[in-house]
């Protein structure tokens, strides 16, 4: 190794990690003009995983306009590089090919595919005769379809790391390697230096781009960073002399494997469906460019059938059986952004084996969140403030990362749920909602209720599937059970938090867009912005005293909305305390609600008394509660928040005295159903953090008329000066009551793709599937715009007619909310 060049005293960053991440982000940081840079490699540049990476570069396959972007600006920037930077990258545009081996992936990839289409990506939906004359080594009897991306193809992933750090070093950033990082140094809750085998570094930010070292060095700072290494597999079989270099990638999830040419035979690439985690313990230091011993025994039969879709494989000699470790998270999805637990402290780590494929994209999207100060693309569904630290438990890496490795290839259903590493968290209502036919499903780590087996009926097999499942009708009858009657939930997962102390109301009328300083017993629904109008949070504030509020998020936000607080707290005297685990919340809804509650309670209820949007403390039998008159469901309905050693007695109270009167048990999946149908957002699905106020229809719950500022006032009025948005959030109905939204689905006007579904389910109550879409054009959208189309909505294939309103499709006036 060439000598290292001495480290700098100071630099504004340092990037610890010389993989294709590390060197992507110190690429993007020479583009935006920042040279006082210096990335750290403890040994050489790719060593660790990149280095044994199989180099494919796809496009295809994500419902994430994000995720989709980042492959396509990777995509183009490798095309580019090596003409910038004077590096091979072997880049090599063959093509790519995704299989379809049964009914349930081809109508995933339909529902992909046009969503590619809609962002950009040219994918064409071909035969298995198409796939043969392509791969004609390939067996395709048996496939449906393929979905072919002309552009797509494979690149060498040391030589692309390396011409990513050539392109660094082009534009002032020092790139130092053979320099281990020991630890971040911190000053006033803020990162201030970096502490190396060679030095000390002070610098204002550090990006952990350390690989499946992440977890262990953020720990060092107290920083979660739950990932873990597993074994992942490749197979080179010796020379075929009928395979062309020129031949398209191809993907068969069904068989486990991806199939491409390498040095003159075929490289099988296999993501098994149970995997095995590496080195749970920590990983060694000193692990670099080492492999694993294979185990044959575990892995022969996945590896004989991805061989079989490529028969003469079975035939030829192997080369090489490669096994080496890659990091996976927990949910699939990367690491991101600025740790909630020390400032300065940013993280571009798990990427659950598609760095090579997203990593151009993802070091831009790192580089300008430092140097602009936020993001710009929608990070609610990567933010590493949705990691919590249990997560990090040993015992929760080794069983998760057996099952997330295995989901790469699975079918990705859309009500498809962990199955391991469950039960970490438990409402107190958990084993009295089990004992009511409760079947749960995993809620940021809770054991939420999704449906409700009726009394008397046998479970149901819970087969994932994109039809209706055995349990629809059961879904059903609890939505319409909200709808005319009244329904329990149990919702003690959403996030809560007390905000106390002298300077409580200033904190939350800085943070809060609409007017939190009422009256006590006020509930406030509002949103918190960033400096340029996006929305940050969307949430209630329930003032409870002069200097005392509860604050409510839901349970994705919960260390996001946590770390804004702490954030812009300043100097100001005010204590943040999460309470999530101490109040279990049980929600009431329904137009009987009111009657069931007050038979429950000795306190009036009455709408006088208890008006919309007001709370007070009601007796529930033995028990005390925060009663709390607000809907998530479009009903009169209240939310009672309970302390969780009452909560159990509360319940049994309501059950008791409201069962006779109708009252029954709801799951999430009714709770979805109902909150679409009248239009009600859910942060990080409908709204995030790349839309304004206006866009997302919210611009009723904002208070420009209060004389206070609050962080994002300027931008809004900016914004409500410029007239109505050119893109906006929209009610979706299908006319057919047949098919099913869930997320992605493209939206058409008159025949031109205008938007896509963001959150989609059914409406029991208008007799068709519903959803939240984002719809835009190139002028002002208002409701005689949409009036005046004529909408449809592609799902898998199928266009299908649709209503579109600005409006909420369900009571739209909100008169039954306030009944």
């Amino acid at each position: 190794m060439p000598e290292s060049p001495a480290l700098p005293d100071r630099a504004r960053v340092v990037i610890v990690g010389g993989g294709i991440i590390g060197c992507s982000v110190a690429y993007h940081f020479g583009q935006l003009g920042w040279r006082d840079v210096v990335l750290v490699e403890r040994d050489q540049i790719t060593s660790g995983t990149t280095w044994h990476a199989a180099g494919l570069m796809v496009t295809f396959g994500s419902t994430s306009h994000t995720s989709t972007e980042l492959r396509r600006y990777t995509r183009d920037l490798y095309a580019r590089l090596e003409a910038e930077t004077g590096q091979a990258t072997g880049f090599r545009p063959v093509g790519f090919i995704e299989a379809a081996g049964d009914a349930d992936r081809l109508e995933e990839y339909r529902r992909v595919a046009a969503f590619n289409r809609r962002c950009g990506i040219d994918v064409e939906e071909i035969g298995p005769a198409d796939i043969g004359r392509m791969f004609p080594l390939a067996d395709t009897r048996d496939l449906l379809a393929g979905f072919y991306v002309a552009g797509d193809g494979r690149v060498n992933p040391v030589d692309v790391t390396r011409a990513l750090a050539q392109g660094a070093r082009n534009a002032g950033v020092q790139v130092v390697e053979g320099v281990a990082v020991t630890g971040v140094a911190q000053k006033l809750g803020r990162v201030a230096a970096v502490e190396t085998s060679a030095g000390t570094i002070a610098c204002d930010y550090v990006v952990n781009c350390a690989g499946m070292w992440a977890r262990e060095l953020g720990a060092r700072s107290g920083v979660v960073l739950p990932l873990q290494a597993a074994e992942h597999y490749y197979l080179v079989t010796d020379r075929i002399a009928a395979i062309s270099p020129d031949w398209p990638v191809l993907e068969d999830p069904s068989s486990y494997g991806y199939y491409r040419e390498e040095g003159g035979g075929l490289m099988i690439g296999l993501f098994e469906p149970v995997a095995a985690p590496w080195k749970v313990e920590g990983i060694p230091a000193g692990f670099s460019f080492g492999e694993i011993a294979p185990d044959w025994d575990r892995m022969t039969p996945w590896l004989e059938k991805a061989m079989r879709r490529v028969p003469i494989s079975l035939e030829t000699g192997i080369r090489k059986f490669f096994c080496g470790p890659e990091s996976f998270t927990a949910d699939l999805r990367p690491l991101v952004g600025e740790a909630p637990e020390l400032p300065g402290y940013f993280v571009a780590a798990g990427l659950n084996s598609i760095g090579i494929l997203t990593g151009g994209g993802l070091g831009r999207v790192v580089a300008h969140w430092i140097v602009h100060g936020r993001p710009d693309v929608d990070v609610t569904g990567m933010n590493v403030d949705r990691m919590q630290a249990y997560q990090a438990n040993p015992a929760y890496r080794r069983a998760r990362v057996a099952e997330s490795l295995g989901m790469v290839y699975r079918c990705h259903y859309p009500t498809l749920s962990p199955a391991t590493a469950r039960g970490a968290k438990r409402s107190p209502l958990h084993d009295r909602l089990a004992a009511a036919g409760a079947h749960f499903k995993d809620v940021s780590g809770w054991e939420g209720a999704d449906w409700f087996a009726p009394p008397g009926c046998a479970p149901v097999s819970d087969r994932p599937s994109w039809g209706r499942q055995g349990w629809f009708d059961w879904w059903r009858a609890e939505h319409l059970a909200a709808r005319q009657g009244a329904v329990v939930i149990d919702m003690s997962f959403m996030a809560k938090f007390l905000v106390i102390g002298r300077d409580a109301a200033a904190l939350l009328d800085r943070l809060s867009a609409g007017n939190v300083a009422g009256p006590c017993g006020q509930i406030t629904y509002t949103q918190w912005l960033d400096d340029s109008g996006r929305v940050q949070a969307d949430l209630t504030v329930t003032r409870l005293g002069d200097d005392k509020f509860l604050v409510v998020a839901t349970d994705t936000a919960h260390r996001h909305v946590e770390t804004w607080l702490h954030r812009h707290l300043g100097d100001l005297r005010a204590a943040v305390v999460d309470v999530t685990g101490g109040l279990a919340q049980v929600n009431v809804q329904g137009p009987h609600s009111r009657a069931i509650l007050a038979a429950c309670t000795s306190v009036d209820v009455s709408n006088d008394a208890l008006p919309f949007r007001r709370a007070r403390e009601i007796d529930l039998g033995l028990a005390r509660a925060l009663c709390v008159r607000i809907t998530y469901v479009g009903e009169l309905g209240y939310e009672l928040y309970v302390p969780v050693e009452q909560a159990v007695c509360a319940y049994d109270h309501l059950i008791a005295v409201g069962a006779p009167l109708g009252l029954r048990h709801a799951g999430l999946r009714a709770l979805g159903s109902l909150r679409l149908e009248k239009g009600y957002r859910d942060y990080g699905h409908d709204i995030d953090n790349t839309d304004t106020i206006a866009e997302v229809g919210l611009g009723f719950a904002v208070d420009l008329a209060r004389p206070t500022a609050f962080v994002g006032r300027a931008a809004v009025e900016a914004e409500r000066a410029r007239g109505l948005p050119r893109r906006r959030l929209v009610s979706v109905l299908l006319r057919d009551p047949e098919p099913l939204l869930f997320h992605a689905e493209v939206v058409r006007r008159d025949g031109v793709v205008v938007g896509d579904v963001r959150s989609g389910s059914y409406g029991h109550t208008l007799g068709g599937a519903v959803g939240l879409a984002m719809v835009e054009r190139d002028q002002p959208i208002d409701a005689a715009w949409i009036a005046s189309g004529t909408w449809q909505v592609e799902v898998a294939g199928r266009m299908v007619p649709a209503t579109v309103s600005l409006r909420p499709l369900y009571d739209p006036t909100a008169e039954r909310v306030r009944g």
